[in-house]
This record gives structure tokens, sequence and C-alpha cells, in this order.
């Protein structure tokens, strides 16, 4: 039985030292977010039309990035790749397709020129 309230009072000597290292950790924190957030706050340049072309909408912060930032250069990123792989593939299509299509008239020309010559009798139209 004296086993018992040792681990006992071990388990509640640790829980307490947990309670207070958590305690002093939350305040530090939320703290430390709050100058984060208050700093990440973008300010808008003057509007005017040379400002608005010469910087394109996603250029990055001076600042450090917060994560939601991150994720969302990472997320526009990857959109923007997958655009343009799909547009690639739409053009190596197209030009599949056209190729196809020109070797299908070649043929069909070779084969009407030779059909031709068969029915004349060896006499090549002109």
């Amino acid at each position: 039985m004296s086993e018992e309230s040792e681990l006992m009072s071990r388990r509640r000597a640790l829980s307490l030292l947990g309670l207070a290292a958590l305690s002093l950790a939350v305040p530090t924190v939320l703290t430390v977010s709050d100058a984060e957030a208050q700093a990440a706050q973008p300010v808008a340049p003057p509007a005017g039309p040379q400002t608005a072309q010469a910087t394109p909408p996603a250029a990055p912060a001076a600042g450090p990035q917060t994560g939601t930032e991150r994720r969302q250069e990472r997320r526009i990123g990857r959109t923007e790749r997958r655009q343009e792989r799909r547009m690639r593939r739409t053009e190596r299509r197209q030009e599949r397709r056209q190729g196809r299509r020109a070797r299908r008239m070649a043929r069909r020309e070779g084969r009407a020129m030779r059909r031709e010559i068969r029915r004349t009798g060896g006499t090549s139209p002109q």
C-alpha cells in the first residue's frame, strides 16, 4: 500500500510541475502571438497606375511570413504549376493531332494518286 501512495505522490508532483510550466508558458505564447499579429498586418501602398503594374500582387512581404501566408503562397505556386502543365499538355495534344491529320492527308493523297494510276493504266494525271 505504501508503494501506491508513492506513485500517487509522484504523479501529483509531476502534474503540478506540468501545470506550473503550462501556466507560465501560456501567457508568454499569447503575448508573442499578439505582437506578431500586429506586426504582420500589411501596409497598403498608395494606389496608382505605375505601382500596380510595377509590383506583382503576390510579392513576398519584407518581414517574416506567417504560416498562413507561406501556405497560401505554396497553394498559389501549385495552382500555377498545375495550370502550366495543363497548357503544355494541351499544346502537345494539339500538335499530335495536327501531325496525325497531316500524315492522314498525305496517305489519302498518295492512295488517290496510286488509284488513278491503276485506273488510267500507268499515266499520271497532270
